[in-house]
C-alpha cells in the first residue's frame, strides 16, 4: 500500500514540492553544497546537510518511479561498429541498440584486440 505524497512529508518544515526539488537536484553529479547553492538561487535557505538526509530518505523514491517510467529495453538488439580516428589514433566504437533506438551500451576501444571486450559487452547484453 503506498502513502500519499502529503503524508510522507508531514513533519518536515519544508513543503514536498522543495523536498522534490532538492533530491531531483542531488540526483545529477552535484555535490551537496551545490545543491544547497541552487536553492539559495531560488531562494530557499536550506543546509547541505538536510539535502543529505532528504536525499537519504527519500531518494530511493525518486529513482524507484524514475525507473518505472522509462522505456524498456526490446527483446531484439544489435551491435553498431564504428572506426574513428581521434587525433590520428585508430579507435574503435561499438553501440549495442535495440529495435526501439534505445541505446544500451557503449564501447571504445583503441585497439582491434578490444573484441574481448565486445564479447563480454554481448554477454551482458544476452542476460538482459
Amino acid at each position: 500500500m503506498t502513502t500519499p505524497a502529503r503524508a510522507r512529508y508531514t513533519g518536515y518544515r519544508f513543503p514536498a514540492e522543495i523536498i522534490g526539488h532538492a533530491v531531483r537536484y542531488f540526483r545529477f553529479p552535484l555535490g551537496l553544497r551545490m545543491v544547497e547553492e541552487l536553492l539559495a538561487a531560488r531562494g530557499i535557505t536550506v543546509s547541505h546537510e538536510t539535502v543529505r538526509q532528504w536525499a537519504r530518505k527519500f531518494g530511493q523514491q525518486f529513482a524507484n518511479r524514475i525507473r518505472r517510467r522509462l522505456p524498456r529495453v526490446g527483446d531484439k538488439w544489435h551491435l553498431d561498429e564504428v572506426v574513428l580516428k581521434i587525433a590520428g589514433v585508430k579507435h574503435w566504437l561499438w553501440r549495442a541498440v535495440d529495435q526501439t533506438g534505445i541505446v544500451l551500451d557503449v564501447l571504445v576501444g583503441a585497439s582491434v584486440f578490444a573484441n574481448t571486450q565486445v564479447s563480454d559487452l554481448a554477454e551482458e547484453l544476452y542476460a538482459i
